[in-house]
C-alpha cells in the first residue's frame, strides 16, 4: 500500500486532532505530548501533526482528490454534518480544469479541498478569493507569480 504522508506544523494540538478526527472521521492512531498522527485507510494517507506553537497553519492548502461529484457533494453533506462550515464551488475553473470542489479551514488556518476534476480546460479558470493568491491577470491558484499555491 502506498500513501501520501503530510507533516503539518499545529498552533494548539488539541484542536488540530480534534478538526482531524472529524474531517477524516478517524481517531489517531497515535497521541503523544505535542504528537500526533493518523493512519488514514481512505483516502491513502499518513498525516503527522508537530504541535510547534507560532509555527500552525503554514501550507497554503492542502487536497483529497476524488473520482466523482457525487462523492464532493457527499463530504459536503458529512463536513457540514460535522459542523465545520464549507465552502462551495460547484463547476468552477482552476488550474486548467473545470472541477466541483468543497473546502473547509483546519484550525490554525490551513486550507484543504475534496476536489473532482471534471474536464479539462482551455483556460486558466479564477482562483478562489480565500486562497492567498494575487489576483492580478496573470494570478491565480496555479500562476508563475504563486507556483506554491497550485491546485
Amino acid at each position: 500500500m502506498s500513501r501520501a504522508q503530510l507533516a503539518l506544523n499545529v498552533d494548539n494540538l488539541q484542536d488540530a486532532v480534534t478538526f482531524y478526527s472529524k474531517l477524516f472521521g478517524t481517531e489517531p492512531a497515535k497521541l503523544e505530548p505535542g504528537y500526533a498522527n493518523f493512519a488514514i485507510a481512505e483516502p491513502p494517507l499518513k498525516l503527522v501533526l508537530f504541535e510547534n506553537p507560532g509555527k500552525g497553519g503554514t501550507i497554503n492548502h492542502l487536497g483529497v482528490e476524488v473520482d466523482s461529484s457525487e462523492k464532493v457533494h457527499a463530504e459536503i453533506a458529512r463536513l457540514t454534518g460535522e459542523g465545520l462550515f464549507t465552502d462551495e464551488e460547484i463547476g468552477t475553473t482552476c488550474c486548467f480544469a473545470t472541477q466541483d470542489k468543497v473546502w473547509v479551514t483546519g484550525p490554525a488556518g490551513e486550507k484543504w479541498e475534496v476536489y473532482t476534476v471534471l474536464a479539462d480546460s482551455e483556460t486558466f479558470g479564477s482562483s478562489p478569493q480565500h486562497l492567498d493568491a494575487p489576483q492580478d491577470a496573470g494570478g491565480g491558484c496555479c500562476s508563475a507569480a504563486a507556483p506554491t499555491t497550485c491546485c
